[in-house]
């Protein structure tokens, strides 16, 4: 049997909500968003054989293997009798038996390097859509406006802009589509951060082939130049609510990184669920009195930790990307 594997971190985006770390094996895979508690999944490949390129993006049933981690083993998911399903428990054990030897080497590296960005009226990059690893994943259709999501409509709040009749959250995914231009891009991001123009989706076919610097892309995913400082401010407030994901992100600069630590110790336990897949610490004092705090919550009799990210299971049935077959 084959045992080349990959091991790769990709962003869960429209909204930025964390990252899932993969290590895939075949059709099987091991997966997690916060290095603690893993699943593991496989997939009936065999029915692809002879589709050919029109199958190339069906979905196939996923089976769950199991779920580990450290402090609590490998719980196995259902036994199916049959052949087939004895070759995917091979391959679920070879993932298995990997994650066990590499679960302690998160965070991997980030290899989504194919984004889909929405355009504002200058047909520069507004906010970041979506995405993938390879060049044939770019023919999925996600929804192409902005979403701060449903849990910012239920909890993000700010006072940048007064008089909303609406939650923050959903004031800010209107203003961001107000801006828009309807038109989204996808971009190949290279190592430096400049982005190679690809397809357009909704018109915009001359931009293909153009080069953006780095600089044109928002490191946080939304642009803020041409913005009032009211509705400035209101990003700036999103991004600060947002900080203990968006710490999981590699390429911050420091100055950045440190402020999002800040602001980041307002949800502890959301410091606590992702601090160890975040790449770099600016202040660990900082972040450590967070995790003090969120370990006293946790302890206090009766109370359930509350966990705004979505289930790893949600996670990773939202990125496959599909077509009945």
């Amino acid at each position: 049997m084959q045992t080349d594997f990959e091991c790769y971190a990709q962003r869960l985006l429209n909204p930025f909500r964390g990252v899932v770390h993969t290590i895939r094996f075949q059709s099987a895979e091991a997966v997690t968003t916060d290095g603690i508690e893993w699943d593991i999944y496989v997939a009936n490949d065999a029915l692809l054989e002879g589709l050919g390129r029109a199958g190339k993006r069906a979905q196939i049933s996923d089976i769950r293997y199991g779920h580990w981690s450290v402090e609590k083993g490998l719980k196995r998911g259902p036994l199916f009798p049959s052949d087939d399903f004895r070759r995917l428990e091979d391959m679920g054990a070879v993932v298995y038996e990997h994650l066990l030897r590499v679960h302690r080497n998160v965070p991997f590296k980030f290899r989504d390097a194919f984004e889909l960005w929405l355009l504002d009226r200058n047909n520069q990059p507004l906010a970041l859509l979506h995405s993938v690893r390879a060049d044939s994943e770019t023919d999925t259709r996600p929804p192409l406006d902005w979403r701060a999501g449903i849990a910012a409509q239920e909890h993000f709040q700010s006072a940048a802009v007064a008089g909303l009749s609406e939650p923050a959250g959903v004031y800010l995914t209107l203003y961001i589509n107000s801006r828009a231009s309807g038109v989204a891009q996808w971009f190949r991001r290279a190592d430096d951060g400049a982005g190679l123009g690809l397809h357009t989706l909704k018109g915009g076919d001359a931009l293909r082939g153009r080069v953006l610097e780095a600089e044109a892309f928002p490191p946080l995913f939304i642009a803020t130049a041409g913005m009032d400082a009211a509705h400035t401010r209101l990003v700036h407030d999103y991004h600060a609510w947002q900080a203990p994901w968006l710490l999981l992100l590699p390429h911050l600069e420091s100055a950045t990184r440190s402020a999002l630590e800040i602001s980041a110790c307002r949800q502890a336990e959301s410091i606590e669920k992702h601090y160890r897949l975040y790449p770099a610490v600016i202040d660990h004092a900082v972040l450590q009195v967070a995790r003090v705090e969120a370990a006293l919550v946790r302890s206090q009799p009766g109370k359930i930790a509350r966990d705004e990210a979505m289930p790893t299971f949600y996670i990773e049935r939202g990125t496959t990307e599909s077509q009945d077959i």
